[in-house]
């Protein structure tokens, strides 16, 4: 069902409703197919964030073709294709995509900016799962900045502390939810990633928009945050709606040889 619900996506007309969880015209679409004999038939998807009666929360972005894709005003575009099709007389559907390996809620591996690294064959499957998964500190970072060693200083992250997700402006501007890239995101500044690997027990960094460093200092912080190849980067977190805390998270990246960087599905647990 997934893979024809995508195919209706660019042969329907589909109304986008607003919904807590995504605004329109990020989310809440419903589709009307017709049926063959049957007339008109409703379908809509049942589309969750929480599960197990609100223990567990869905912290990826959904893929669309409206979501931001970095450096670009177009945002994703198509990225998958019904190659396939029942209805025209294969005996399943089946879809080919095409995404960039940063699309979304992703993560980086320290080839990301090394080529060394690369060379070398630090990609996404070698990555610690260790790191990705375990007890992990949801935080707010005040409003007014991007992550600078003065904001490190203040959000006072306890020693011992492996996983903090930073919460920013960036969630209180919906900017995962627009499809023009925005390059006054909130990220880190170069000395705000310098202070976190020299102060810090940090291993995992999630961040709430499409960089972990920010536009000014995408470079140099990411340096920083990947030369040690002990640092992971996972960026594009959904974090509207979810309390500030402890919680357990858990988060996969696709197993690709070679590649830099990955799409990542999240959970928080609390």
């Amino acid at each position: 069902m997934n893979t024809l619900f995508f195919l209706l996506l660019t042969t329907t007309t589909i109304s986008a409703t607003s919904s807590a969880a995504y605004p329109a015209p990020y989310g809440g679409e419903s589709c009307t197919l017709a049926g063959a004999n049957e007339g008109t038939v409703n379908m809509v998807p049942d589309r969750r964030e929480t599960y197990g009666n609100g223990r567990i929360m869905d912290i990826t972005h959904r893929i669309t073709p409206r979501m931001p894709n970095f450096g670009s005003d177009e945002g994703l575009g198509q990225f998958i294709w019904l190659v396939k099709s029942k209805r025209n007389g294969s005996i399943a559907n089946n879809s080919e995509m095409k995404i960039p390996t940063h699309t979304g809620t992703h993560v980086d591996s320290p080839a990301h900016f090394f080529d060394d690294y690369l060379d070398a064959g630090f990609d996404v499957d070698t990555l610690d799962l260790d790191v990705l998964n375990g007890p992990a500190l949801l935080v707010d970072v005040p409003r007014s900045s991007n992550i600078t060693e003065a904001v490190m200083k203040s959000l006072h992250i306890p020693k011992g502390v492996r996983r903090v997700l930073f919460r920013t402006l960036n969630t209180d501007r919906k900017l995962m939810f627009q499809k023009e890239f925005d390059s006054s995101y909130v990220a880190f500044e170069k000395d705000g990633a310098q202070w976190l690997i020299d102060n810090t027990d940090i291993k995992l960094v999630g961040v709430d928009y499409l960089s972990a460093a920010s536009f000014d200092h995408l470079e140099s912080s990411h340096l920083v945050f990947l030369e040690s190849k002990e640092i992971i980067l996972v960026e594009g977190l959904k974090l509207d709606d979810v309390p500030a805390g402890m919680y357990n998270v858990h988060c996969l990246p696709l197993r690709l040889l070679g590649a830099e960087g990955s799409p990542i599905r999240c959970i928080l647990i609390k």
